[in-house]
Parts: structure tokens; sequence; C-alpha cells
């Protein structure tokens, strides 16, 4: 009996709609697997087709050429001899599904449509599939005639079932089936199944890596067996980049892992598994094999085929538990979207990257990942990576070029240009030609005065009248308008040179424009609508501003551009406004009235966390100190909320953006809300501010308990000299003018707050209790007759206050005289005529 088995999974950068590439890349990875020993090859989901073909997968034809690839592949005389599972998109009785399909030597055994589904943050699945619902049982598919040609077969079974080979028992799981809490792994590993392969779909998200380790892990670990997780690899047409990171488990231990970013089209990784060390684990496990004698038989195809072949498989070692060392967030910054790029640069047939360079840390965040890029390209050409030099030649129209220095492809791909106005600083201007050198780009620096200057006359020919920068005595409307067309203006010359640069310097091919506004940045809304944020593709687009310093950081470090450092330090700024004495006058953060911090958490806040303002408001509240009390925090959540309602419409023109966060407000998919609001979020803001009441209260009757004890007045007392700091009241009920049923108390006193340290004076609390010898009082109704007193208890932060006090509501009736007493809580209105508020 054998015992040693080599298992492959393979991870390609495939391309959706791309049959011929597609086909190539896996008839080229299943020849790989075969040549490091492989008798069991895996691959990622849907890749015959591509992954992102989307409303495609409507289309009659993507099934049609999926099985005319499909019967290629089964057919070509290299895909012999190995039991190979592929993943393609079948239509089954008139039903879409997502697929994997198992054969060998000519042979479909089995079709395993995908059961659960996924439909959260850019998956769509369920809009063109669906999850098959029959778990154990199989129905016979009839294959096309062009299929029966090669395979001689007319059924095949369709369903959920596993292969039985004359060794082992294999099952396959699809992406979403290993994060969903009912996975079907458990079920498989219960009965008996011995090698679980997971084709995927699994795109990139900072920090997602550690995630998969942990499901892999535990896939293989509960139940015992070999799990095998194959993830695509590249830019297959959409914003998401598959990220790679196969890994192969054993019994809880990772055997085998690919590399997370690659340049390559074809990965492979094989491990090498000893069979009895699987069914000896699965065995040690007791309560495991009790509930595994019980579990109900999934239907087994046979497989006329064996993993392990001959006696040199058992004098193989198996393959040993390896660490896995995730990268930093800031170095998968670095390899990602420059992956990303190089992927959309060969695909599009264009001749590189234009970039408006500002010298700030957005633009030349994209600039480093663009040097990363061609870093990658050099390393993988200087490897001998065939496909990379045939397509740097294509680029560059070059044939016999083979890059090795960063910097001199930099100069052949990479086109900066910094557009000064008679805004921009010194500092800035020297910043992006200091780091533009360094990073090897061809460098412009322009002056866009002029172009600004005659839109501004049109305007002015037309009404007369001469707009101005708030700083010229300019209102606000105007200044907004000023920065704009600074701005706007700086897109149409960016395209114009992306257009007619390589022209002018003799070259042929045009220039993709990059983009440079961040995540945080497209949340608040702060860009100007059809600006430099509107470009080709956006590489940070879906960064956060704080992970991008950071990266600035790490690639000062790593790639010894100094000009990073001066770049890091400079506070962030668009340099739309007029200098003061020749230095900058206007902040991001003093513009947004939010700092980055503060964004980046509202943004996890509002997507991850699923909060509306009221929700968010409550999430911060435990973060309320005396340097940020909760009426601070309400007015940052509101004025957070205003600024999302009013720029959402600019995030259904974003920039095709690279997806890297999961709070993302990516429009297109990710992040599907409206983008009319209504700004003011009259219901919403309303729950906030009496949650503000509420916590007010009972912020301040903490403190008031440890510092003063509570007082008591009569209504009509004047002040005592025995409590000079509380003063006195002047109760009576308002008349008929005034709200039905409401009570007022003016307040006056000289004298310090009782409670130390805070300049924000607060009603702490009012707890009211009938004293008008009467046996009920109905509130809601109109006041009549004289004047009632009745006595309170109120605590005070400061006594030099007005306060208009609404409806009490009733606590409860006072058990020993039947009498209702009543507290004032949430509809007190504070008004200060010191502060305005």
């Amino acid at each position: 009996m054998g015992r040693k088995a080599i298992v492959a999974a393979c991870s390609l950068n495939q391309w959706a709609m791309d049959f011929l590439g597609n086909m190539k890349r896996i008839i080229d990875s299943i020849v790989e697997a075969k040549a490091k020993g492989a008798r069991f090859r895996t691959g990622q989901e849907l890749e015959v087709s591509g992954y992102s073909c989307s409303d495609h997968f409507f289309e009659s034809d993507t099934y049609l050429h999926s099985w005319e690839v499909l019967g290629r592949i089964i057919s070509h005389p290299s895909c012999q001899d190995i039991l190979c599972d592929v993943g393609m998109p079948i239509m089954h009785k008139n039903v879409a599904y997502n697929c994997r399909v198992f054969f060998v030597n000519k042979k479909i055994l089995l079709i395993r449509p995908k059961i659960m589904l996924c439909n959260e943050g850019n998956y769509r699945e369920p809009r063109w599939f669906t999850g098959w619902t029959k778990l154990k049982e199989v129905e016979d598919h009839y294959l096309p005639r062009m299929i029966q040609e090669h395979t001689g077969q007319r059924t095949v079974p369709f369903g959920d079932a596993v292969i039985s080979t004359y060794d082992t028992c294999i099952g396959a799981e699809i992406c979403e089936e290993l994060w969903n809490p009912k996975s079907r792994h458990i079920e498989m590993a219960l009965d008996g199944v011995e090698i679980i392969a997971n084709g995927s779909a699994s795109y990139h998200e900072l920090r997602k890596m550690y995630i998969r380790v942990d499901l892999v892990r535990a896939a293989s670990m509960k139940s015992g067996g070999v799990y095998i997780f194959c993830n695509g690899v590249g830019c297959d047409g959409e914003r998401c980049y598959w990220d790679g990171g196969s890994m192969i488990a054993v019994n809880g231990n990772i055997v085998s892992r690919g590399p997370q970013f690659s340049m390559d089209d074809v990965t492979v990784i094989t491990a090498t598994i000893d069979l009895e060390d699987v069914r000896t684990f699965k065995n040690s496990m007791r309560s495991r094999a009790e509930m595994a004698a019980a579990t109900r038989q999934f239907p087994r195809i046979q497989a006329d085929f064996a993993l392990s072949e001959g006696e040199n498989y058992n004098l193989l070692a198996e393959s040993k538990p390896m660490d896995v060392i995730m990268l930093p967030a800031e170095e998968e910054i670095r390899l990602g979207p420059a992956c990303w790029l190089w992927d959309y640069l060969r695909r599009s047939g264009q001749g590189g990257y234009f970039l408006p360079l500002s010298g700030g840390i957005d633009s030349s965040s994209t600039a480093c990942v663009v040097a990363s890029m061609c870093h990658l390209i050099c390393d993988a050409a200087q490897a001998g990576n065939k496909t990379i030099i045939s397509d740097i030649q294509r680029i560059t129209t070059q044939a016999d070029y083979i890059p090795s220095d960063p910097r001199e492809l930099a100069s052949r791909l990479f086109m900066t240009c910094y557009m000064g106005s008679a805004n921009s600083s010194a500092d800035t201007r020297n910043c992006a030609a200091e780091l533009a050198d360094q990073i090897g780009s061809y460098h412009l620096g322009i002056v866009i005065d002029i172009a600004v200057e005659a839109l501004l006359k049109i305007f002015s020919a037309t009404f007369n009248v001469v707009p101005k920068f708030k700083a010229h005595g300019g209102s606000l409307r105007e200044n907004l308008a000023m920065q704009n067309v600074q701005a706007r203006v700086r897109m149409v010359l960016s395209y114009l040179f992306a257009q007619l640069s390589l022209w002018a310097r003799g070259k042929s091919g045009g220039l993709l424009v990059l983009g440079s506004a961040n995540v945080d940045e497209s949340l608040r809304g702060y860009m100007t609508k059809y600006d430099c944020s509107s470009a080709d593709v956006n590489p940070i687009g879906g960064i956060s501003k704080t992970d991008l310093r950071r990266f600035i950081q790490h690639c000062s470090q790593k790639y010894r551009y100094q000009a990073l450092d001066k770049i890091y330090n400079a506070p962030p700024t668009a340099e739309l406004e007029p200098l003061e004495e020749g230095r900058i006058a206007q902040t991001d953060e003093e513009d947004m009235g939010m700092t980055y911090d503060e964004l980046s958490v509202y943004g996890k806040l509002r997507k991850q966390n699923f909060c509306g303002p009221y929700s968010m408001f409550c999430k911060l509240l435990h973060i309320s100190s005396d340097e940020c009390p909760p009426d601070q925090i309400a007015d940052k959540v509101k004025h957070f909320f205003r600024c999302y309602a009013v720029n959402r419409h600019k995030m259904t023109v974003l920039t095709p953006s690279y997806h890297c966060e999961s709070y993302s407000p990516d429009d297109n998919r990710y992040d599907q809300r409206q983008f009319l609001y209504n700004a003011k979020w009259h219901w919403q803001f309303a729950r906030i501010d009496a949650e503000v009441q509420k916590a007010n209260g009972s912020i301040l009757q903490l403190k008031a308990n440890a510092v003063v004890p509570k007082t008591e007045f009569n209504g009509n007392s004047s002040q005592s000299a025995t409590s000079p700091q509380l003063g006195s009241l002047n109760l009576s009920r308002q008349n008929s003018s005034g709200p039905p049923g409401g009570v007022q108390v003016q307040m006056s006193s000289a004298g310090s707050p009782m409670v130390r340290n805070s300049n924000s004076p607060r009603l702490v609390r009012a707890g009211v209790k009938e004293e008008t010898g009467v046996s009920h009082v109905v509130m809601s109704s109109q006041p009549s007759g004289p004047p009632q007193t009745a006595q309170y208890s109120v605590v005070v932060r400061d006594p030099q206050k007005r306060l208009t006090v609404e409806s009490p509501e009733v606590l409860d009736v006072d058990p020993a005289d039947k009498r209702p007493r009543y507290q004032l809580r949430e509809m007190v209105k504070v008004e200060s005529e010191a502060s305005g508020r």
C-alpha cells in the first residue's frame, strides 16, 4: 500500500475573457506540476474564464468558450497521467454554476458546483450563479458533443460528491466555503476524505493573509487531513488584485507556501505528504472518530488512478512544517499595487505612466509604487523571466532590451510633472524634483497660472465681476472656486501631456495618467471633482493616509530616497490658496476639520462596523475625556457625516483604484450607497444630541458627587449665604403663550463653579419632586390658576446660566403619598450667554 503522495497547487495570472492565454497558462501549470512529481493538481476559482467576467457570465459565449478550452486541455498530450481539478462556469439544466471539474486521462470524473456563494465586499456571485442546494447528491450532466468526442462520455456526475482513488479520497471546496461557519470540509473530513482542494479567488486586502493562514490551519487541524488552498495572482481586469499566497497544510501545519506577490504568470507549489500520518492523526482524536462513525456518506466517484505510484514514492521525505512569515502592511503596499500597475500597463498596450507630482505624501507614494514596479521588473528580468522580458521589449519598442537598472527603466516608463502655480511653495517644488531624480523618472516642471488666468478672464468678461481668494477679500464661495479651477486645470494638462509627451519626444504610444487621492480623502470628499484625482488608475486610492505615511518611511529606508524624509515631515497641503510671506497658509487637516487619524477611525466604523451617525457616536463615546468631552465627539461625528453626505456624489466618478482597505468608499461595487443625501441628518443628529445630554449628565454627576454634596433649594427662596456657588431658583408655571405644561427655571449667581477644572458649564441632574399639596399634576395640560410652588434638587456646573426646562417626565409614583415624581432629563436646553451656544 502506498504511503507518500505529491500534490500541487497552481496560482495563475489569469485575465478575464482571455481564453487563449488562460488555456496556455493552465497547460503550463500542469506540465510544471508533473515535472515536480505531482499526481494531483488543483487550480484557482474560475481559472478557465477568469474570475472577473462579471456580466459576461450572462452570455452563452462564455460557457461555450470555457467548454472549448476544457476540451483542448483534456486532450492535450502533456495533461495525461495526472489527476486535475480546474475551475470554470457551467450551465446545468439552464442554471449557471461556479464549478470544479475533475478529470484524468481524458475522462471527466466529477463536476462539483459551488454550494456557498460569496455576496459581500467586491463579490457579487449570486448575480450570475446559483448555489447547489442538493447536499450529498449528484445528477447526470449531459456533456456537449465537442467534449464527448474527447472523452467518449455522454454523461458525468454533477453535484456534491468526492473522488475515491486506489489510495486515498479527495474532496473539493470553493473559496467561500472555507470562510463559511458550516464549511463543507468538516463533513468531508468526517466521511474519510483525506485531501481537500480549495480553488479560491481571494483578493488582496492589507493584513488579510493572517486570516487565510488561520483558516487553512484550522481546516486541517480539527479533523486532520491535507488542505490545499490555491489562490489566483495578478490583475485580471478589475480593481482587485489576487495576491497568491497558496498553501498546503497537513494536520494543522503549513508545509508548503507560495509567494504572496509574484511577477510570474505561473507559480506551482508542491508538498509531499504521508497519507498514513493523516490516518493516524484522524484516528487519535476519539471524539472526532465518534462523530465520523455517525456521518452520512458522500457519493463516491471511483477513479482508476493512484496518487502514490511505485516504490520510489515511499522513499521520498515528506514536507516538514514551516514558519509562515507575514509581510508588514507597508511591504504589502510596496508589492501589491506595483504588481497591479504592471499587469495594467502590459495589458493596456500603453507606453508607460504619467503622474502629476506635487511633492506631497500622496503623489510621492504613487511615485514610489511605480519605482517599486521598476525594481520588480528588473529583478524578474535578471532572473530570466521570459514573459517579463518580452512584455517590456514590446512596451519600450526595443527588441533587445533587458532591464537591469530600475532608475534607467523608470526613465523609459515613467514621466512626472510638477504643475506649479503662484500658490506653490519652493519646498514642494524642490522635493518633487529631488524625488523624481532619485527614482529616475523623466521629470518636468511647468507653471499653470497662464491657463488659470485665461479661464478666469472668460468668466470675468461674461459677468463683469472678478472672483477673489478669501485672503484677498473674497467670499468662501469665491475662495473655493478659485481653488477648484487650479485643480481642474491640472487634470486637463495631465491628459494633454500624457497623450502627446511621447510623441513630442519622438516615441510611439501614449501614457496612462495616475491618480493619487487616498481612501481617507475620498471618504471625506476632500478632493475636487475632476481634478488630478480623476485619472486612468489610482494605485493608492484604497489606502489610508496613516498607512501611506508608514509606506513613505519604508521606501525611504529600502530605496534610500532621501527626499522622502522631507516630504514625510512636511504638513499635508493642497497649495491652492495664496502663500503668506512665501510660506504655506493652507493645510489639509485644518481645511477638513479633522485629522487623518480621525478619518481612518470614522471610515472603519462606517464601513466595517456598519455605523450610521448615531451608532458611530455611541461607539466613540467611550473615548470621551476632559480633553474630548461627549459634545466635542458629537460635533466631530456630525461634521464628518455632513461632509460625507455633501461630497458622496464624487464617488460616482472616482478613479478606478487598487482595492486595499476594507473601508473603501468605492461607489462602483464595494460601497454601494446613495449619492444624494439630506446632509442635515435631522433624526440621526437629534438622537446624538439626546445621548450627549445623557453622557454629560452622568459624567458631571460623578464629578459632582466627588466634590460637593447635592443641595436643595426652595423655589421662591433667595440666594443663601451658606451656598453662594449655587444661587437662587425662581420657579413658576409658564403662561399660556409658552409650551403647554412647561416650567421655567431662572438661575443667577455670583461665584465660582462647583466643579473645578472645567470650562464647559453643564446641567448635571435635575430631580423633580412635586410639593404642591395636590394629589397629582397633569404636565401635558395647559396651566391655569395662580403659580404653584415646587421644590427641586439641582446640581449645576456653573450657576451663571439660563436654563429652559421643558416637559419633565414622570419617573414613578411616590409609594408613601401616591404623588408623581418627575425628572428633567433629555428635554433640557442649555443656553450660554457667554459662549453663544
